[in-house]
């Protein structure tokens, strides 16, 4: 009884620790995406913004789960709001797929405007 109390009580622990490691990720995918948002900003270069929602989105998705997550998650409430303010619903198709570009683990440089700095 000692060894089946001990096992359930070592599996909720691992448990939980997989449960922090999944939230500490949706959180630095939180962070990617925002990042990639302030430099999109900074940039405020012709054309960039697949490039950087794919970027932002990647990063995301490097961290696991949790930042796959965060990132749909966030691309998902972007596009809601867009299309409750009418605010860019004829390049909303492109984002999409810019997003899911990134999330899968493509190359976001596919999307990069020519003579975007390379500081980005």
């Amino acid at each position: 009884m000692k060894l089946l109390t001990g096992l359930l009580f070592f599996s909720l622990v691992l448990g939980a620790r997989g449960w922090f490691s999944f939230f500490g990720e949706a959180a630095g995918g939180a962070w990617d995406i925002l990042r990639a948002y302030f430099d999109m900003k900074e940039a405020n270069y012709k054309d960039s913004g697949k490039y950087f929602h794919s970027r932002g989105n990647y990063d995301a998705a490097q961290r696991g789960p949790g930042g796959v997550w965060a990132a749909k998650l966030i691309s998902s409430v972007r596009e809601s709001v867009q299309k409750l303010t009418c605010d860019g619903t004829e390049g909303s198709a492109a984002q999409k797929d810019a997003n899911d570009w990134g999330r899968r683990g493509n190359d976001p440089n596919h999307f990069r405007p020519e003579g975007l700095p390379d500081k980005y």
